[in-house]
């Protein structure tokens, strides 16, 4: 009998962890028909909620020491990094967009300026809260919220500028992590005999080999799928002849069909001399691969850090998933690696960011550039040298 009410229980708890995956997917599916700003919403709703769920811990953690002003500048340390964060984004990607808006110019100017004000202000108010007996205490929870927001801010800020070089670096990244997490849990569950780490005793290796392959292949499947439709390809840019914001271009190479030869090796085994592929689905291959191999690491660590402070979850906010950090863990490890391989192999010089700065600079700085442009191009021949009368 023992045993049977133990094996209801496991079944019982896989189908509210599947009901519930199946809903989140749905909804996930939903707000990318939304479009991109509805997803960088969900971004910064979720990056608050695991700053929640992270902070509320250290909050029960020393509750009986009743620390002055802890919760309040905790949030407020929130608000002054989102700003810096999210101004130094509207700075960068929409100049040309704040130029025309004299209540921002003055905010885009001095943003950094303000913002280390702002956190100056919070430095103070820190040491004015500090009291005697807890000193030790209280720097503790100091560091306790910092580094919470490297994890939580810092993270969510890169989800934002992957977002912002063409969904389809937000989604297929993500979805491997999430297909990552469901496979291995279904190979674990079915299959797992050998335990992969002490920190998850749950976790094995029959799981972890078996996910690696299946997101490899959701990966790369999902990546061909993507790569065709502008809407998932295209960065989003700001249009000043229409003053508004657009996710229409023309797909880069990256994005276009090009025919590779079939290693020999394999010839025999497809009886292909050559395959037509999207460059990115090579590079999705990376991509899975990481989500699969070093991303759940992520979870290893958030299982490590919940094993110090003795709690089964972060939250009870998701019925059998536990708390929003709790899914999210791995994902912010994938949204910095995602952003490294960006700026490391893909990125070249984007020339609609070029204009929008060159936008906004005084006309004699833009007339000089100008007329240093014409040299440089009249020397490589590719301007006609200008008569002289």
């Amino acid at each position: 009998m023992c045993l049977i009410g133990k094996s209801h229980v496991v079944w019982k708890n896989w189908w509210i962890r599947g009901i519930l995956t199946l809903t989140m997917i749905s909804l996930f599916f939903l707000i990318i028909y939304m479009g991109s700003f509805m997803l960088m919403l969900l971004v910064l709703g979720i990056q608050v909620k695991c700053f929640h769920e992270i902070i509320t811990i250290g909050y029960r953690v020393y509750r009986s020491y009743e620390l002055p002003w802890f919760r309040t500048l905790s949030w407020y340390f929130l608000l002054c990094v989102n700003y810096f964060f999210y101004g130094e984004t509207v700075a960068d990607y929409f100049a040309t967009f704040v130029q025309r808006e004299e209540q921002l110019q003055f905010l885009i100017r001095y943003h950094r300026f303000i913002s280390f004000a702002l956190y100056l202000a919070g430095f103070c108010m820190f040491v004015l809260s500090l009291v005697k007996k807890h000193y030790r205490l209280q720097f503790y929870m100091f560091a306790w919220t910092h580094v919470t927001l490297l994890i939580t801010v810092t993270q969510s800020h890169l989800v934002i500028q992957n977002l912002f070089e063409g969904m389809i670096w937000f989604l297929v990244p993500i979805s491997s992590v999430i297909c990552n997490d469901i496979t291995a849990y279904l190979f674990g569950f079915f299959f797992g005999r050998t335990p992969l780490i002490k920190l998850s005793p749950k976790k094995t290796w029959e799981g972890f080999i078996g996910g690696f392959f299946s997101t490899v292949v959701f990966g790369f499947i999902a990546a061909y799928i993507l790569a065709k439709y502008q809407y998932f390809v295209c960065p989003i840019e700001y249009r000043s002849e229409i003053n508004s914001f657009v996710t229409e271009c023309e797909p880069s190479e990256l994005f276009q069909l090009q025919t590779y030869s079939v290693p020999p090796l394999l010839k025999g085994v497809l009886r292909w001399d050559t395959v037509s592929l999207y460059p990115f689905q090579i590079h999705s291959i990376a991509l899975s691969t990481f989500a699969s191999l070093i991303g759940p690491f992520g979870g290893f660590f958030a299982s490590g850090f919940k094993r110090a402070f003795k709690i089964k979850d972060f939250a009870n906010t998701i019925p059998g998933h536990g708390g929003i950090m709790d899914r999210f863990d791995c994902q912010y490890l994938m949204a910095t690696f995602v952003h490294v391989y960006i700026t490391s192999f893909i990125r070249g010089p984007n020339p609609s960011k070029v204009l929008q700065q060159l936008l906004v600079l005084q006309p004699e700085q833009q007339l000089n550039i100008y007329k240093t442009l014409k040299s440089h191009l009249t020397e490589k021949g590719l301007l006609q040298p200008s008569l002289k009368l």
